[in-house]
């Protein structure tokens, strides 16, 4: 039972303090509470109430950012209870209200913990109409010195306008945005008209289709348009972009991508595109990768625009951005969540449809080697930690809905839904997954009505599935036995614990591989229980290598066959050395099968003959992470003049332009030494890379800041890479990180103090670029003193920031630390802090992991 609800016998109806839902349903709704946020009894109470929910917004933006929106709101609800007043939600400041009526009638602003109270003696049963006259408050507005940008998920459209900001109580908007004339506007709905004045330009919007509240969005301002079609539909596309080089490749692109992947959602839902309109808009140093508004997407400028010198990587993030975001419009924004506890289920159907329509275009092997790449590390990064947390978690406010937000869902929720996938069998799958999407079309559901649909298509029980994958934190520890007998396998045994906590087992499907000379031995594995004799393998000759969960499909922490880093190369399928890689790098982080220094050796080696480009940024990343965090400052300046001999070899070989690209940016990451320094500093000061190597303005700007860095003796290099930058977004961008790379300590002390200011954290993703450079390992030493404080700040940056700020703040400052300094000013805050916000602790603990494990396992 949801909190808010408890039972009563069928023939009770009558309830004091609560209000009687049904006889039928034999359920009753307790009184709402009036707290701050929107609390979940608030919402269950609402939801009960409320109906036929309009808003008509008008908005005035002037061109300069520092001068208030004026705006007046119109709020239409239906209401069928007056026995308590109706709390609309507002988090700003009472005094920008300068007048409301409710039905025709002026009332006072009675504003309480972040909500104006509507008393029962100016309300009617049936249709109200309350009209305010208010400045609208800056907090997810977004506004730039000549643009802006709605972004309200989960519970900021309260910080700009009184609303019923919970997720189930879905609305029409009718929206008019009066902006400068040389400004562009885009909005869920289709424009209805525009009218152009001396000095204005008014937009007016249709009504929307019903949505949420977090979805409704605009953008506005110093933007490009461009319009073509998606798939026999009208698209507009604003965007800021100037070089030429990247727009001319990356509209086409673009639009192309977004058509394949309309097609493909709409066949494999069965149900065409469900919005009156597609639009979308890119956006400068965005906070997220996108933001699935209907009508309106927000994508980050940078991940769309590409030019000729992309690499795969790039492409395929891409592709896979869109695509995420497209399928939103039917899993999330036509069927959305009824409560934010389920916010992990749109964002797995969208990664894992996302999934499958960049997987039509490649064969079994292909589709498979890249959602491993894309999930399984990014997963267990957060599964294998003191911190993880299940897929699916309670929420009791919506306050602290951007807690819930993580790896956990976007990367193991995706794992999981794979596994339920062969579980059901893909057509049964599908036939449950349509039936859902057309049950709860235009509104809202939970997990368990989902699992209810499904459990009809399938003789599994799903519920006691759906414990340990969904409602359970942690992943299994996979071991094996195995005896041989005359050169030929007598017994050969599996076993899984869990990593930490109690016992219990994840029931999963995956392949082991058994290598001989000229041929492969795969075998089906499908682990039911704690143990599982292999009687398939019984009888085989002993094999050269084994290599488990070989199809990359299953999930947890695997072993390795003690040979497996001296026969890396004879692994010929892109796919067997990526599961290869992964559980290695695992199994060292475990301090079991293989030491960090070895590993390095063992990576950097497989860079010599590694050709697929998505491996080689795989290697790239694991090879960073061994030499910065588990290797000491003394092993680096052993490890370094090789290291960078190895990258360069490698680089030199490659035919492939993007993997030379891959291997440069490496090379860019650890160079130390006098000979690569010279090397890389010619290539910026001449701006001509290396040969078969494309670099962009992005990649001159990131050398600059690594030389930099390395307080390089060219003390006019950020000088001349800001003047190099002729697009005003990304000078302005250049120009925020520059104090945090300067080589002189009291101005990295002045950037760093300057993010205490609410204002200076406005830019997001400029703040964690900058904290990457301030706590960079060669910058730690002076650092670390500011570890303490961003700790202290952690609360504030939850309350005020978007909803992956807390947990990229503590990633960009703790994800390269290493040493017991550090680590002791985490467990003395913690100490200091026992009743820590349990969510908080979590991110904490999760991204502070390699750090805890650095201390041990470095020597």
């Amino acid at each position: 039972m949801l909190s808010g609800y408890k039972a009563v016998l069928p023939i009770v109806c009558v309830a004091f303090s609560s209000i009687v839902l049904s006889c039928s349903s034999r359920k009753i709704i307790n009184d709402p509470l009036l707290e701050k946020g929107v609390d979940r009894s608030l919402a269950i109470y609402r939801k009960a109430v409320l109906s036929n929910i309009q808003y008509m917004l008008d908005l005035d933006i002037p061109a300069q950012k520092t001068k208030p929106v004026t705006a007046h709101e119109t709020l239409t609800f239906t209401l069928s209870n007056l026995r308590l007043p109706v709390q609309v939600d507002f988090k700003e400041d009472p005094s920008k209200i300068s007048r409301m009526t409710l039905n025709g009638h002026p009332i006072e602003t009675d504003h309480q913990k972040e909500h104006l109270l509507l008393h029962p003696e100016f309300l009617k049963k049936g249709v109200n109409v309350l009209q305010i006259d208010f400045i609208a408050g800056n907090g997810a507005l977004n506004r730039n010195p000549d643009y802006l940008y709605t972004l309200f998920v989960p519970d900021r459209a309260r910080t700009v306008f009184p609303c019923f900001d919970q997720p189930d109580l879905k609305a029409i908007y009718n929206l008019t945005l009066h902006v400068p004339q040389n400004w562009k506007a885009i909005a869920n709905a289709e424009l209805k008209d525009s009218v152009i004045g001396q000095q204005y330009k008014t937009y007016h919007f249709k009504p929307s289709n019903l949505l949420s509240t977090y979805h409704f969005a605009f953008a506005a301002g110093d933007f490009k348009l461009y319009t073509g079609t998606l798939a026999g539909k009208n698209a507009e596309f604003l965007y800021r972009e100037t070089d030429k080089s990247k727009i001319t490749p990356s509209l086409p692109a673009i639009f192309g991508i977004h058509t394949s992947a309309l097609k493909f959602y709409e066949k494999w839902t069965g149900i065409p595109y469900p919005f009156q309109k597609f639009g979308f808009a890119a956006i400068p140093d965005f906070q997220f990768g996108g933001m699935e508004h209907p009508g309106a997407i927000q994508y980050k400028a940078s991940s769309l625009f590409l030019d000729e010198g992309a690499t795969k990587d790039q492409i395929n993030s891409r592709n896979t951005l869109i695509a995420h975001e497209t399928a939103h419009m039917w899993f999330g924004d036509l069927v959305t969540m009824d409560w934010f506890t389920d916010v992990w289920m749109k964002e797995v159907f969208a990664n894992f449809m996302a999934d499958k329509n960049d997987g039509e275009a490649g064969g079994k092997d292909s589709y498979a080697f890249k959602f491993l790449i894309d999930h399984f590390p990014a997963a267990y990064a957060v599964d294998r930690t003191a911190g993880a947390n299940p897929i699916r978690q309670p929420l009791d406010n919506l306050q602290d809905a951007g807690s819930l937000y993580g790896n956990i869902i976007y990367h193991k929720a995706p794992v999981m839904m794979q596994q339920l996938e062969n579980l059901m069998g893909k057509d049964r799958f599908q036939q449950g997954v349509r039936e859902y999407l057309h049950q709860f079309s235009n509104g809202n559901a939970s997990w368990p009505d989902l699992i209810d649909i499904l459990d009809r298509y399938t003789p599994a029980n799903l519920k006691a599935w759906n414990k340990v994958w969904v409602n359970e934190s942690g992943r299994p520890v996979i071991s094996y036995t195995m005896a041989t007998d005359h050169a030929k396998i007598s017994h050969l045994q599996l076993e899984q614990h869990p990593e930490y906590g109690q016992q219990r087992v994840w029931p999963q499907t995956f392949e082991i591989s058994l290598f001989y000379p000229g041929s492969v031995k795969v075998i089906q594995v499908n682990l039911r229980g704690e143990k599982l004799v292999l009687k398939e393998a019984e009888g085989l000759p002993e094999p050269q290598l084994i290599l488990f969960n070989s199809a990359g499909e299953g999930y947890g922490e695997w072993p390795v066959d003690p040979r497996l880093p001296e026969q890396l190369s004879r692994l010929e399928k892109p796919l067997h050395r990526a599961t290869a890689y992964i559980s290695l790098y695992e199994q060292m982080l475990s301090g079991k099968a293989i030491q960090p220094d070895r590993l390095l050796s063992v990576f950097a080696n497989a860079l010599q003959t590694e050709q697929e480009e998505l491996n080689i940024k795989l290697l790239s990343g694991y090879i960073s992470t061994l030499y910065w965090q588990f290797s000491t400052a003394g092993q680096r300046k052993t490890l370094s003049a090789i290291l960078e001999k190895q990258i360069w070899a490698a680089l030199l070989k490659q035919k492939n332009s993007n993997n030379k690209k891959q291997l440069f940016k490496v090379y860019q990451d650890v160079f130390m030494n006098a000979e690569a320094r010279k090397r890389l500093h010619q290539v910026w000061e001449s701006q001509v890379p290396p040969a078969g190597v494309a670099l962009s303005e992005d990649d001159y700007t990131s050398l600059a800041f690594a030389l930099a860095l390395r307080d390089d003796a060219d003390q006019s290099i950020l000088a001349v890479q800001n003047s190099r930058i002729s697009n005003p977004d990304r000078k302005r961008r250049f120009e925020f990180i520059m104090p945090a790379v300067s080589g002189d300590k009291l101005k990295r002390d002045d950037f760093f103090n300057s993010l205490k200011l609410l204002p200076n954290r406005a830019k997001e993703s400029n703040v964690l670029a900058g904290l990457y450079y301030l706590h960079h390992p060669l910058r730690q030493a002076s650092s670390v003193r500011y570890l303490q404080q961003s700790l202290e700040l952690l609360q504030e940056i939850q309350t005020t920031g978007d909803i992956f700020f807390p947990q990229s703040w503590l990633q960009a400052t703790f994800g390269s630390y290493q040493g017991k300094e550090a680590a002791d000013v985490v467990r003395g805050f913690l100490s200091a802090n026992p009743d820590y916000n349990p969510k908080l602790k979590a991110k904490i603990l999760q991204n502070t992991d390699n750090l805890f494990r650095s201390e041990k396992l470095v020597q």
